[in-house]
């Protein structure tokens, strides 16, 4: 898992200044964990992107994006209530999960969304 700033966000998922319509940069799909310190629904999920990350290791990214220290990246998400989870396919529009879910809600997107298993 890693946490993303704007510099690794623009190479590695999508270079929102050179690009109006969206265009995944990343190599597997990916799964970014807009999350603050201070959210308790946030601190819950934590563990489930760690777990998730070493499931999925090798074909899903798990990134985290911290929307007080990456206020810019939040904005241009319109991130107004944490924590929401972007799921980004290779091909295809990202889609947006907004509040904590159990694992298995995030497991069933992997699958659905990514056609992972």
């Amino acid at each position: 898992m890693e946490f993303l700033t704007k510099e690794t966000f623009l190479s590695k998922v999508f270079n929102y200044e050179q690009n109006e319509e969206w265009k995944f940069q990343g190599e597997l799909p990916c799964i970014i964990d807009f999350y603050a310190d201070w959210c308790a629904p946030c601190k819950m999920i934590a563990p489930i992107m760690e777990e998730l990350s070493s499931e999925f290791d090798g074909r899903v990214n798990i990134f985290k994006i911290d929307t007080e220290d990456q206020q810019e990246l939040a904005a241009v998400f319109g991130i107004r209530s944490i924590p929401s989870v972007l799921f980004c396919p290779k091909e295809g529009q990202p889609r947006m999960a907004v509040g904590a879910m159990p694992k298995e809600g995030y497991i069933k997107a992997i699958e659905d969304i990514f056609n992972v298993k």
